[in-house]
């Protein structure tokens, strides 16, 4: 990108066009080194972990979060997020009936042997939505195959779907085999592509992750737990997501909580007990909510600045975000941070199309860049009339020639 050296312009941005969200600090840099002073992340008792800000996508932290293990039941969120696209796109229903096949029933089929089920038979007419609690709230992996069916025709096609998925969500550690999640040869993930998912699943298909926060659901007379522990720690705002465990996985969990408009994913992988990834998931949220605060100090659509436009139909064009910018900053900073921008080219021209980048803004803690967004046109600028853009043409040629 060119950015801006005219001593002109600099001038203008350091000085016209910085601002300062809330009230200046005064206190002495010694001050400001112990407001931001975060200890270290707790020790972690797993093999891999990722906890990021849903909101900014900001990584708190992570160790061998990109590191392949076999994601055991966890895979099933990917399965619940192709079943929450298709009922969102109207390709199925909450109330379509669903019969189940042979290949769902657990008694017929070796593999399933021992794994947690819905306890479905050949033959049931299954409602989608108590399907999919089957899949969300007991991990049946029965249900997984029954929904597969019913959405794609056949357990490969809906594989298949899962993976095009991964593809458009860009994952880069993920591939999946089945629509359950036992293990099969060929059949990865990773700690920071499950959060990755997890974030896909509460932005993209909302009414879908909202099945994750119920705690029980009971099938033909059986009543199983959410396997989720966290969803009953009153210390936490818990709403999800999933568990898995099998002997090559470990003990799996992906969890995430909400305070205030800050909302926290972690995804514990290869954990060695079946209560010790949820008291490791916790104490990645508690620590990330202790030091951590979500802030959105840009709106979409709102006006950060504006700047001269030449052979426009108006003289100025506003400029800002097309999306709202969150930024995840240390708690109780919120008061320090600073915005400037810095324009891609030293003249604006009309035509501009409404979104089209035309800078960088910079967000600022303590004079370091922490964060960065695309600086945008917030509204179409067309070419102005003959005599119009002649007159421009002798202001911008003035203008060149006397700075």
């Amino acid at each position: 990108m060119k950015l801006l050296t005219s001593s002109h312009l600099v001038k203008k941005l350091a000085f016209g066009t910085f601002i300062t969200l809330g009230l200046a600090s005064s206190a002495y840099a010694d001050d400001i080194n112990l407001k931001t002073m975060i200890p270290g992340v707790p020790q972690i008792d797993a093999e891999a972990y990722v906890l990021i800000d849903y909101n900014s996508g900001k990584v708190l932290a992570e160790m061998n979060a990109d590191t392949r293990r076999d994601p055991a039941s966890l895979t099933k969120m990917m399965t619940s997020y192709v079943i929450g696209q298709a009922i969102k796109a109207g390709k199925i229903s909450p109330t379509d009936m669903v019969t189940v096949g042979k290949d769902a029933w657990a008694t017929g089929n070796p593999v399933f042997k021992g794994s947690s089920l819905m306890f479905l038979k050949p033959g049931d007419r299954v409602a989608v939505s108590e399907l999919n609690r089957g899949i969300i709230l007991q991990s049946g992996n029965d249900a997984c195959v029954a929904m597969a069916d019913y959405v794609a025709g056949s357990q490969d096609a809906f594989v298949s779907l899962m993976n095009n998925y991964v593809n458009a969500l860009g994952l880069k550690n993920t591939h999946f085999g089945t629509v359950h999640g036992l293990d099969a040869a060929g059949q990865y993930s990773s700690a920071r592509d499950m959060a990755l998912i997890g974030q896909a699943l509460i932005r993209d298909v909302p009414e879908e992750y909202a099945t994750y926060r119920e705690k029980e659901f009971t099938f033909n007379n059986i009543r199983q737990m959410n396997r989720n522990g966290l969803l009953w720690d009153s210390s936490l705002q818990v709403d999800g997501i999933k568990t898995g465990h099998t002997d090559a996985a470990g003990y799996n969990l992906v969890a995430s909580a909400t305070e205030g408009q800050m909302r926290l994913i972690s995804a514990v992988l290869g954990g060695h007990t079946y209560k010790g990834r949820e008291v490791e998931s916790k104490k990645l949220l508690t620590w990330g909510f202790r030091f951590f605060e979500s802030v959105s100090p840009l709106k979409a659509g709102k006006e950060f600045s504006s700047e001269p436009v030449w052979f426009g139909d108006t003289d100025r064009v506003a400029l800002g975000v097309d999306k709202d910018a969150y930024l995840t900053i240390p708690r109780g900073r919120m008061k320090d941070l600073k915005a400037s921008y810095i324009l891609n080219n030293t003249e604006l021209h009309a035509p501009l199309q409404k979104n089209q980048v035309v800078g960088t803004i910079n967000f600022q803690l303590d004079g370091k860049t922490i964060d960065q967004r695309p600086l945008v046109v917030l509204n179409e600028v067309k070419e102005g009339g003959f005599f119009g853009r002649i007159v421009d043409y002798i202001k911008l040629m003035f203008h060149h020639w006397f700075g």
